[in-house]
């Protein structure tokens, strides 16, 4: 409508409409409440694992040395101080750390077995539906056999060597983590797989690239029930066999204390295996998941 026309209707005009510029010049702070705060103490040692951590031993420590005053009796459960003092005495003389590195060598040689043994069987399964079957059957079937339970066909195949110790840890750990990892792999989304196929990886590069990462929580799982499998059985043989071989484990070691009613030094064995498997489990599998898994957001 022209201009005239919208000053006959009395409507404003495009000047009249116009909106004024408006500066305004900042104005004193105003006080509000303060966003960040310090984190009380009580709170920074909750949100601690390890410090958490820390005080269920305490408290299991406690716990043990009260119920052995109480009882009384240091043949039959010894306190945790008198552990704690056999258990430095036993290190001072040599005779603990050589038999710890007889089961360390042992363990590794055998872990190291199984998991390449489960790699080359998760890797045939996930490549054929051959492999895929094979590993299924020998999975139904060794797996709920105890480890423990070929100690005497050991025995007699290898003898009463290093040789039947790796054996046995071998079948404590091959079936936990092909178990483990097939599953990981089985639960990769879709997305990912065509991902890889789009690409146009080869098996190898498929696996290596898809699979593996994205499956990794699973392996990772595996690998720490693999090893907690692996420790138990390797003690429980070297017990059996260092009756009969003079085996230099940490079972030896157990089993010397008790013939000789050194019941401190017992526990001083049992308390270096528990020891052990904390360290292995809060240090070593603990650096890997947050280096892997962790970092790429996989958990929380």
């Amino acid at each position: 409508m022209p201009e005239a026309d919208l000053r006959a209707t009395g409507a404003p005009s495009a000047a009249t409409l116009a909106r004024p510029d408006i500066f305004r010049s900042p104005g004193p702070p105003v006080a509000s409440d303060v966003v960040q705060r310090p984190i009380p103490l009580g709170e920074r040692f909750y949100n601690n694992g390890g410090l958490r951590k820390l005080v269920v031993l305490a408290l299991l420590a406690c716990i043990w040395q009260g119920y052995a005053v109480y009882l009384g009796n240091g043949l039959l459960f010894p306190t945790f101080t008198d552990t704690v003092a056999a258990l430095v005495s036993d290190f001072a003389d040599g005779s603990l750390p050589s038999h710890i590195w007889v089961s360390l060598q042992v363990l590794l040689v055998g872990y190291t077995a199984g998991v390449m043994l489960a790699a080359i069987l998760t890797g045939l399964a996930i490549a054929t539906r051959i492999g895929t079957d094979v590993l299924e059957i020998l999975t139904a079937m060794f797996n709920p056999l105890p480890a423990i339970a070929l100690l005497p066909l050991a025995m007699i195949w290898f003898g009463l060597g290093e040789a039947s110790l790796v054996f046995v840890i071998i079948q404590s750990v091959v079936w936990a983590t092909a178990l483990n990892t097939y599953s990981g792999f089985r639960a990769v989304s879709p997305t990912l797989r065509m991902i890889g196929h789009n690409y146009g990886l080869g098996q190898f590069g498929y696996i290596t690239k898809i699979l593996i990462p994205a499956a990794f929580p699973s392996i990772l799982s595996g690998l720490k029930i693999a090893w907690a499998f692996a420790w138990r059985t390797l003690i429980a043989s070297e017990l059996v066999f260092g009756v009969s071989a003079g085996s230099g484990g940490l079972g030896w070691f157990i089993y010397e204390a008790k013939n000789s009613l050194d019941i401190p030094s017992v526990f001083a064995g049992l308390l270096t295996i528990i020891c052990i498997g904390l360290l292995v489990e809060n240090l070593i599998f603990r650096i890997v998941e947050h280096r892997t898994v962790r970092r790429w957001g996989q958990q929380t």
